[in-house]
């Protein structure tokens, strides 16, 4: 990620030259700087004022706010100082979020992917842990490379053979959170639909299957079904929770076969989480989804 240079003012480059906006922020570059925002709000302070602390003009504080600039951790604790900010933990995870200093895996995507994709990768990626609704399909990280092709193709049938190639090995990439030392907790909530929604021949909806319940066995995933048979309550449907440092900065991603909507309003993230807490209650426990799995990939 973009950041301020050790040793140079955040807005300059070599000779002084200032350094151009970034022309598309990704969503969790956007979430520091909305943070800085509402922590500026919160004080009652205008734009300008901020802007004359830091001995910038009114927009040097807008494209921050707006990620189209970088930000240093020291930088972050120089604002959130002047904005009187009391809250130790948020303000830590702030300057945590301003020091992520290297670029991804997914930004060998960027050009090749619209950003929503992007921004999924990255949000997983840095996520503390991971809570999924899936009512339609299987979830993206637990999907085999044959029924993401096809799952792909269905959603958008005239895609160039280029293009579906890039989205399957994106969304392979996208286990990587499962492989590294402190695997990602990942507990998937997955409709029966899901497991029985044709996207594919038979052949590779039985691997799917079998993967699927391979996968619920390891030791950072929970895989929980949602048979016909329960009362839903509400309105449930496919969205992607991602825990923070604190519950102050998680996120919710709502699924769309398009592009990405990212929530983080304190009033959403409540709502969510009661979402999830009421279809957790309708869920069979990992075992009994294991062998409902493994049942339906037999009538297949």
């Amino acid at each position: 990620m973009d950041r301020d240079i050790p040793g140079r003012h955040t807005l300059t480059q070599k000779r002084g030259r200032p350094m151009p906006p970034r022309s598309y922020p990704s969503a969790r570059q956007k979430r520091l700087g909305t943070e800085l925002r509402r922590l500026r709000e919160r004080a009652g302070m205008s734009g300008a004022v901020a802007a004359a602390f830091l001995g910038g003009e009114r927009a040097q504080i807008s494209h921050i706010e707006s990620g189209r600039y970088g930000v240093s951790e020291e930088r972050v604790r120089r604002l959130a100082a002047h904005y009187a900010a009391t809250d130790k933990h948020l303000v830590d995870a702030l300057a945590g979020m301003a020091e992520e200093r290297s670029k991804g895996w997914w930004d060998d995507y960027r050009g090749v992917l619209s950003p929503g994709f992007l921004d999924v990768a990255e949000l997983e990626f840095w996520a503390k842990d991971l809570r999924d609704i899936q009512m339609l399909h299987i979830t993206g990280p637990l999907q085999t490379e044959a029924y993401a092709r096809g799952l792909i193709r269905s959603g958008v049938s005239d895609l160039p053979t280029g293009e579906v190639a890039n989205r399957v090995e994106h969304r392979m990439r996208r286990r990587i959170i499962f492989d590294r030392p402190s695997p990602t907790p990942f507990k998937a909530f997955i409709h029966e639909a899901a497991l029985r929604m044709r996207y594919c021949d038979a052949e590779t909806m039985v691997e799917q299957l079998d993967f699927l319940c391979e996968a619920s066995k390891w030791p950072s995933v929970t895989v929980r079904i949602i048979p016909f048979n329960r009362q839903i309550t509400g309105s449930v449907h496919s969205v992607l929770y991602a825990g923070a440092e604190i519950p102050a900065l998680d996120t919710v991603q709502i699924d769309s076969a398009f592009d990405s909507g990212f929530l983080d309003a304190e009033a959403q993230l409540a709502r969510y989480r009661k979402l999830f807490t009421s279809v957790e209650a309708i869920s069979l426990d990992p075992e009994e989804s294991r062998k409902f799995i493994h049942r339906i990939a037999q009538e297949m």
